[in-house]
């Protein structure tokens, strides 16, 4: 990241401004990382300010950091939640919600937004309330849903984001998802037409710096074929088939060595796995990396897996690709459309211990193959997942969202 510090009042002051203004809204934006939603905003918004988009982004505030700057070209506006010491998560999230609105506000007064773009049902609230102070359509990017990471609705809790979410959408203008799977899921759960959703993919951007070895953060497993996967350590990734590939793999003495990585309140968990089936020297959950760190590992495994019970896109599966691994993917939610089975990847039976040994020992078996596979699955993701197209399909998207709603509106007013 380029960031160039400046005073608050700065912000909306250019020369020759460009026509398209976008009030971005992101509980999690970079450093603060807890899933993929944190980069996807992150590539979106400088890859839009690329194209000539002015991007304003809304986000919780980061310790350590000013409460606005400018990042690549991207203004980010870090705010307070008005209960930021609340433990209740959904508590500090109402309090964040508050947060933005006073900063969209302000911003409002000072900048013609053309839109604004709210991620995930955590800012639905904020998103909602600005589209009527700002009178401006909104967009909405729906990244999971609460029904899909649960496998439906159990609790109190689980019934509130599903409520959350399904405000939201009603009140968007327009949505976008990142695959057919998603639209299906969208369609189906919140029994909305497909016409108010647009489909464009996440992007991949591949890192330019160079690799020269792994990171040291396990014992030296350099006789055995090294697999990793990456991920928000929670039931949904599905990690625990691969604990049980790794006790299979123990018992048929098999020379593979697994490096997951990732935090999550599972985390613990599956480590008191581990030492209770004494898998330690078949697999390691090593916890938080770097983005330099998770690179290293993608580049440097012999293949990479992700396993998901439940994925509506997988960028880490994009990530890996782009590096020219074999990948072998569960065939569920979005995963399935971008993997063309011992073409571009591999697809597994999610939740199949079995099933995805059999794919591993096809790699390993077939090396030629495998790295066929992996060169054909890197030209698949340079050519369809490359940010500018993302952003520009998105920024397209914004100014025929926002030219209808004009027209519209003058039709109303006649």
């Amino acid at each position: 990241m380029t960031r160039v510090v400046v005073k608050k009042e700065q912000s909306g002051n250019s020369i020759n401004p460009p026509r398209l203004k976008v009030l971005m809204l992101s509980w999690e934006f970079p450093p603060n990382i807890v899933g993929g939603l944190s980069n996807h905003v992150y590539g979106l918004s400088k890859h839009l300010a690329q194209i000539e988009a002015e991007v304003h982004v809304i986000t919780a505030c980061v310790l350590g950091l000013p409460d606005y700057e400018r990042v690549d070209d991207v203004h980010i506006h870090r705010v307070k939640p008005l209960n930021e010491h609340d433990d209740h998560f959904l508590s500090w999230i109402g309090g964040l919600n508050l947060a933005i609105v006073y900063k969209g506000i302000e911003l409002g007064t000072q900048i013609n937004f053309t839109v604004i773009h709210a991620h995930d049902w955590l800012v639905g609230a904020a998103a909602t309330i600005l589209k009527g102070s700002l009178k401006i359509p909104l967009l909405t990017t729906i990244h999971a849903t609460e029904t899909g990471r649960n496998n439906g609705i159990h609790n109190e809790m689980q019934q509130f984001i599903h409520d959350q979410e399904n405000q939201l959408i009603k009140e968007s203008d327009q949505m976008i998802v990142c695959s057919d799977y998603m639209q299906q899921e969208l369609v189906s759960t919140f029994a909305i037409s497909d016409h108010k959703i647009v489909i464009i993919p996440n992007g991949i951007e591949q890192s330019k710096k160079k690799i020269e070895r792994l990171p040291d953060l396990f014992p030296d497993r350099t006789n055995k074929k090294l697999i990793f996967s990456i991920g928000r350590i929670v039931k949904e990734k599905g990690f625990e088939t691969i604990i049980e590939v790794a006790s299979i793999a123990k018992e048929n003495r098999l020379d593979v060595f697994f490096v997951i990585a990732g935090k999550g309140p599972m985390l613990n968990h599956y480590r008191q796995q581990i030492q209770d089936r004494k898998l330690e020297e078949q697999i390691s959950f090593i916890g938080y990396i770097t983005d330099d760190e998770k690179n290293a590992l993608l580049f440097k495994s012999d293949m990479n897996v992700f396993p998901s019970l439940y994925e509506p896109f997988g960028i880490v599966a994009l990530e890996s690709m782009v590096h020219g691994k074999p990948t072998i993917v569960s065939n569920v939610g979005g995963l399935r459309g971008i993997v063309k089975h011992k073409v571009s990847g591999l697809l597994m039976e999610p939740g199949n211990a079995v099933n995805l040994l059999e794919q591993i020992c096809f790699l390993l078996k077939n090396p030629k193959i495998a790295q066929e596979i992996g060169e054909k699955g890197q030209q698949l993701v340079k050519t369809l997942y490359g940010w500018n197209r993302v952003a520009s399909e998105t920024k397209r998207l914004m100014e025929d969202l926002n030219l209808l709603v004009r027209i519209k509106t003058k039709e109303h007013e006649k």
